[in-house]
């Protein structure tokens, strides 16, 4: 649930990235950490365990100026991918605003995407959600990979609601697909913050903060074949 703190002039949106087990959804968070001004950014905090780089959740406080008169927080949660911490998932998803399915695209791990997709549903509805109620965009995770699913399949198996949403291939360790995805949610979940809490100012821009143009060797550039930078993608190092 979106939060005003109108002595701040601030406005929090939270965004959680759920999918199945060492799918790719930390590594969108450190990509995304890494390559966005320092000046937008706050701390990218990690809990880990042997099984699952992810034990609670990482927080990440994203901000931008794409309200006017505020500034908007976007807050970046991914939940632990393990079923054993499905109490830590159901918790992490509480007040969300919008919502990242990162699936992983191999053949062999469909069912665990499966599995994962209807956990998700599950857990929203015991907190009287729904999913398809909330801002919600899918990502097709290690699209590198030699052994992977057609898009049409993941579409078939992930995407086959009334209404297609938004699903981006993506190479996560290089930062392919990490900002369409984000800037898709991050579009998403304004316009319904907007007209949810429409008044006379909140006239909206939405595109992220762009990155640094600065390499660093933690995170190898994006992919050959990237789409080129538009006004809602960010420019990435």
């Amino acid at each position: 649930m979106s939060f005003v703190n109108f002595a701040k002039r601030e406005i929090q949106l939270k965004i959680v990235y759920y999918g199945p087990g060492r799918g790719g959804k930390t590594t969108n968070l450190q990509v995304i950490h890494e390559m966005v001004q320092d000046e937008t950014k706050g701390k990218l905090i990690s809990l880990s365990t042997v099984g699952d780089r992810t034990l609670f959740f990482d927080c990440m406080p994203l901000t931008a100026n794409v309200i006017e008169g505020f500034t908007t927080r976007f807050l970046l949660y991914t939940v632990p991918g393990q079923v054993m911490y499905n109490e830590t998932r159901r918790l992490v998803l509480k007040g969300v605003d919008g919502v990242v399915f990162v699936a992983d695209s191999q053949w062999n791990l469909m069912p665990e995407n499966v599995e994962s997709l209807a956990n998700l549903r599950e857990n929203l509805r015991l907190q009287n959600e729904s999913i398809d109620q909330i801002p919600y965009v899918l990502q097709y995770n290690k699209r590198d990979l030699p052994d992977v699913a057609p898009e049409q399949m993941l579409n078939f198996t992930l995407n086959n609601g009334p209404e297609k949403l938004a699903a981006f291939p993506a190479v996560a360790t290089t930062g392919e697909g990490v900002f369409e995805t984000l800037n898709m949610i991050c579009r998403l979940v304004l316009n319904k913050f907007i007209k949810t809490h429409r008044t006379p100012t909140t006239a909206a821009t939405t595109s992220i903060p762009a990155a640094t143009n600065t390499p660093t060797a933690s995170v190898p550039p994006p992919a050959s074949g990237t789409p080129p930078p538009t006004s809602a993608t960010p420019i990435r190092k």
